[in-house]
């Protein structure tokens, strides 16, 4: 196999014949060759992949079951970054390569449904901090010719006490923020965190308007149900979206294939699960209504609420999406779970059930001319979009006109249907 190879920046890269591009940071007085190479595959990084993710800070949404199904499901060209030292793997950023406007952006595989990313680094690469600026040029250099730009999103640069290596990137934060629920040493002191008092008189409040009309469930779906359960939520949730005046996320059908892949790739034996619905479900009066659902992730001691629904014609003075949670917040507490996460997004319901909010980043690592100019513009629609949301008059101005300009449109397309 022919290869072509040159010096940028004390960084030998090396382009095979099919377009196989790897970089290697030439030895210095301070740390070993660095080489990078880019897969456009992931089967050849399964067994090092799956070795990085058992570090219980890898955020699942880097995991390979959680990647596997977006690639088999979209099919984007892939840019899956390996790092060694010494031969040893020192850390894989799984990328996608998704072109629009004109620009080519390599981005963390499923990123537009992902809730936190951090990569996956070996222990003693983590040991080391920041990847260096000759690491970061090395980077550069072998996803150029791939990419214009590459855009982490929604990195946190610190995690549970652990500093981020790629916290030396250029970086802008991330309009949304994620919120998060600590389990302490029993249920009661967890709950103390986000008044105790309070919480309770409100679970049997809900718990006895819904007994008056024959009682509840709290359902963990089995294989038999969750797909039904799923497709109920994707309906739920465009019904909201709607009423929000707000585009609905989950509309696309690859988007809902790949959701359920996720479904059938839950571990068995092990308390992990890459999605596992739950609902609340009526029985007596309304029995099987199902007014709230929600779709968890597991990885470790840490569990993300993916998403959430409810359905609002039947009992909502009962609050129903408010009681799942606690049913399953109470139950993950007796499992071994240090942490519940509702995700990104700044929602009256997170706040008050998490005590910690998390800042996230999105890194912008220009690779070509194009990708300069579009880094700018990203960072500039980015922080436009952090001010908005920061000014909660002008954000509320601006989902009102949105709400409005949604309903206005249904209003035409249903006076043409006449």
């Amino acid at each position: 196999m022919q290869t072509q190879e040159q010096d940028i920046a004390g960084i030998a890269v090396a382009r095979t014949a099919t377009g196989q591009a790897a970089a290697v940071l030439r030895r210095s007085a301070l740390h070993d060759d660095l080489r990078i190479e880019i897969f456009d595959s992931m089967a050849p990084l399964e067994a090092e992949w799956r070795a990085l993710e058992r570090d219980n800070l890898v955020s699942l949404h880097q995991s390979y079951d959680w990647c596997l199904p977006w690639v088999e499901t979209f099919r984007r060209p892939l840019a899956i970054i390996r790092g060694s030292i010494g031969g040893r793997t020192a850390f894989i950023l799984p990328l996608e390569i998704i072109r629009g406007r004109g620009v080519r952006r390599a981005e963390f595989i499923g990123a537009q449904h992902s809730n936190i990313n951090t990569g996956l680094f070996s222990t003693e690469f983590l040991s080391n901090g920041d990847l260096t600026p000759a690491q970061t040029a090395a980077t550069v250099a072998a996803l150029r010719g791939k990419a214009d730009l590459a855009i982490l999103r929604n990195v946190p640069l610190e995690w549970r006490g652990r500093k981020s290596p790629l916290g030396s990137l250029p970086a802008v934060e991330n309009q949304n923020r994620a919120f998060q629920l600590p389990f302490l040493e029993s249920f009661e002191t967890s709950l103390k965190q986000v008044n105790a008092k309070r919480r309770r008189k409100k679970f049997k409040h809900q718990s006895r308007i819904l007994d008056a009309k024959g009682g509840y469930e709290h359902v963990i779906a089995t294989p038999d149900q969750e797909h039904a359960l799923l497709d109920l939520f994707f309906r739920q949730k465009a019904t909201r979206f709607k009423e929000a005046g707000l585009p609905d996320v989950f509309a696309d059908a690859p988007t809902k294939a790949t959701l359920h892949k996720l479904l059938r790739r839950q571990e068995s034996a092990s308390l992990d699960a890459t999605l596992q619905m739950h609902a609340l479900r009526l029985t007596g009066e309304h029995e099987g209504h199902v007014p709230a659902i929600a779709a968890l992730s597991r990885k470790g001691d840490h569990v993300i609420c993916q998403f959430a629904s409810i359905d609002e014609t039947l009992v909502p003075e009962a609050s129903p999406g408010e009681l799942l949670f606690w049913l399953m917040i109470e139950r993950l507490h007796k499992e071994g779970v240090a942490l519940f996460d509702f995700g990104i997004g700044d929602q009256l319901y997170k706040r008050s059930w998490c005590p910690v909010e998390t800042t996230q980043h999105d890194l912008l690592l220009p690779i070509s001319a194009i990708g300069h100019a579009a880094a700018t513009i990203q960072r500039g629609i980015t922080q436009a979009k952090t001010a908005i949301k920061s000014n909660r008059k002008v954000y509320a101005l601006i989902q009102r006109l949105r709400s409005r300009r949604v309903a206005a449109t249904a209003g035409t397309d249903t006076a043409e249907n006449d």
